[in-house]
């Protein structure tokens, strides 16, 4: 099973994302709302219980880090809003996010031709702000098909 170690926005932050976007444009191939997270690390094809022993032991003691949507960036094909926070990065190394690689962490909000671009929505979505929540916890994702699994939650505890 192909699995990811994530953060989800709570339901208002995705709210404010929503509204900011609107009716999209049907140009661009829209990740699902219900779908939207914060990748900390992909781990591929992966045993369920040997992850899961993994991230109980990586994130015992791991205080909760706050996180904050901001404005939107591109990779080729991916439209995405940045995603900010001390300790995020720390985070996702913690739990396996490739080393001497830089972390990027970020929400990912469409797909589109590389040829043809995001059109106007990195500027559209320059100045978007999400409000800071605390995340609480990690969860285990199944990317084996839409919508994404919560397979399983580890919670981050303050010291």
């Amino acid at each position: 099973m192909r699995l990811f170690s994530a953060l989800l926005p709570p339901a208002d932050v995705a709210a404010a994302v929503a509204q900011a976007l609107g009716d999209g444009d049907p140009a661009l191939r829209w990740a699902e709302p219900a779908g939207w997270h914060v990748t900390l690390a992909f781990y591929g094809e992966a045993d369920v219980a040997e992850r899961t022993s993994y991230l109980s032991a990586a994130l015992a003691g791991r205080p909760p880090v706050e996180v904050r949507l901001g404005a939107a960036g591109t990779f080729p094909g991916v439209l995405w809003l940045e995603a900010m926070g001390d300790g995020l990065a720390e985070l996702a190394h913690a739990v396996g996010a490739e080393a001497g690689r830089p972390y990027r962490p970020h929400l990912t909000l469409a797909r589109f031709p590389r040829e043809r671009g995001p059109g106007e929505w990195p500027r559209r979505l320059a100045g978007f702000a999400g409000r800071a929540w605390t995340a609480g916890r990690v969860v285990l994702m199944a990317s084996d098909g839409r919508p994404y699994r919560e397979v399983a939650a580890f919670p981050l505890h303050r010291a």
